[in-house]
């Protein structure tokens, strides 16, 4: 190691600290003023002044010769560009993924977030393969995994699982079978989709707990999207007497159903007697209604239905039984006492 190298190396620290700090310090006048400031702001400032220190370093360590130096075999510049290709390619994903998210509307945000994801991950993954091969690593990797057999076999059936989860989640992503916020019943749970991940799919339950549920589970199972359509079909039956009229029931629950402005007029709803019951004639309730509302449009039909036949004096029969005995039965009933 000369004179001339040390100073050389000196020249490079000075020049790139420098250079590294007007930029900084560019970046950070320029993010009050520009209307980026998605891209152009203290983050970003930060990330391009450790970039340039970083490759800065690496330039100097070079001039000394240092980078010649093997670690493991592995010459210290290869590790070094390794680490560069690595770290400004997950800085890229990572950018573009906020990018995506942050330029997408309100309506597509759940699709482009997947999206984003699934860029994020595929880039990251590549970077990483590609920083092995230029440290000089996939060879060593290979002759490792081929001598120890037996921990290649155990690995492939460890990672099995993941593998199968990470093609269900590219698999679900195109046939697109529920979004982040849909309400699904699946695998089993009924709730609100939370989110979406590489993995697996986090379903947030109707009383508050957060399921995880593997994707290649999710892939396989029966899902039913009760928000996938604009409008949903309420069901219901209501039993009246046998011995009320039920012509007039029907009117009085058709009369009901067109007061209430959520039950939608196309379809129209439909109400008839669907069986004879064994203590009550059954009228099946039929009724379209906007899918964000049919929760509370379903309670209140339960409830207006309830009230307008009790108005009208219809009953709603309870559960009866009629006992019949093959021989009269005779009760004696004795009296009270004599006063």
């Amino acid at each position: 190691m000369t004179i001339g190298e040390i100073t050389k190396a000196l020249l490079i620290l000075i020049a790139g600290f420098i250079i590294a700090r007007l930029v900084r310090r560019y970046l950070l006048n320029l993010s009050r003023s520009t209307k980026y400031v998605w891209i152009i702001n203290e983050d970003t400032a930060s990330t391009l002044h450790n970039l340039i220190v970083v490759i800065t370093l690496v330039y100097a360590f070079d001039a000394l010769g240092v980078t010649s130096f093997k670690i493991g075999g592995v010459n210290i510049s290869n590790l070094l560009t390794a680490f560069l290709v690595f770290y400004f390619s997950y800085l890229l994903a990572k950018k573009s993924k906020d990018y995506m998210i942050m330029r997408s509307s309100t309506k597509n945000l759940p699709e482009v977030q997947v999206k984003a994801k699934l860029f994020y991950y595929t880039l990251v993954t590549l970077a990483f393969f590609i920083a092995l091969n230029i440290a000089g690593f996939t060879g060593r990797l290979t002759t490792l995994l081929a001598a120890a057999g037996i921990t290649g076999i155990v690995l492939g059936f460890a990672s099995q699982t993941v593998v199968s989860n990470f093609i269900s989640g590219i698999f679900m992503y195109f046939d697109k079978p529920l979004r982040i916020g849909d309400p699904v019943e699946v695998a089993g749970y009924s709730g609100i989709v939370h989110d979406i991940r590489i993995l697996s799919t986090r379903i947030r339950t109707w009383d508050g707990l957060l399921v995880r549920i593997p994707n290649e589970k999710l892939f396989n199972s029966e899902i039913k999207n009760l928000q996938k359509y604009p409008a949903r079909r309420v069901d219901i039956i209501v039993g009246i007497a046998y011995k009320e009229d039920a012509g007039k029931a029907i009117d009085v629950i058709k009369k009901t159903l067109d007061e209430m402005p959520y039950v939608l007029a196309e379809p129209e709803p439909l109400v008839f007697v669907d069986n004879l019951g064994d203590n009550s004639v059954n009228i099946a309730v039929r009724a379209w209604v906007p899918s964000e509302k049919w929760f509370d449009v379903r309670t209140q039909i339960v409830q207006r239905v309830k009230e307008a036949l009790d108005r009208e004096g219809i009953e709603i029969p309870f559960p009866q039984r009629v006992n019949w005995f093959a021989e009269p039965i005779r009760i004696k009933v004795e009296g009270e006492g004599e006063s």
